[in-house]
C-alpha cells in the first residue's frame, strides 16, 4: 500500500517536470534564487503563462518564494531535483549514442 503511494507521488513529480518551461525554470534556479522579473526575460512567454508554471512547481513543493518589496524571489526548495534533470539528460545522451551506433551499423 505504501509502495503504491510512493509510485503515485513519483509519477506526479515526473508529470510536473513534463513541460519544457518548467524544466527551464528549474535549470535557471539551479544557480541560486532569482526574481521573476529576471527569469521572464529569458523565457519568451506571457507573464500569466509563466506564473502558472511557477504555481505548478510551487504546488508540487519544488519551489519556494518570498516577497522583496514589489519583487518575488524564487529558489529551489529541493536542489536535488537538478539531479533528476541531469539523469534525464544522461539517459537522452545514451539513447542518442545508441541510435547513432545503430544507424552506422545499418549503413
Amino acid at each position: 500500500m505504501a509502495e503504491d503511494i510512493v509510485i503515485k507521488l513519483t509519477a506526479e513529480l515526473f508529470k510536473t517536470l513534463g513541460h519544457p518551461v518548467r524544466v527551464k525554470i528549474l535549470q535557471m534556479l539551479a544557480a541560486g534564487e532569482r526574481c521573476v522579473c529576471e527569469m521572464i526575460d529569458e523565457i519568451d512567454i506571457e507573464q500569466s503563462n509563466f506564473s502558472q508554471h511557477l504555481g505548478i512547481l510551487k504546488k508540487q513543493g519544488l519551489l519556494d518564494s518570498r516577497k522583496d518589496g514589489q519583487r518575488v524571489i524564487y529558489w529551489l526548495a529541493y536542489p536535488s531535483v537538478i539531479q533528476l534533470l541531469d539523469a534525464a539528460e544522461q539517459t537522452l545522451s545514451e539513447q542518442i549514442g545508441h541510435s547513432q551506433s545503430l544507424l552506422k551499423f545499418l549503413k
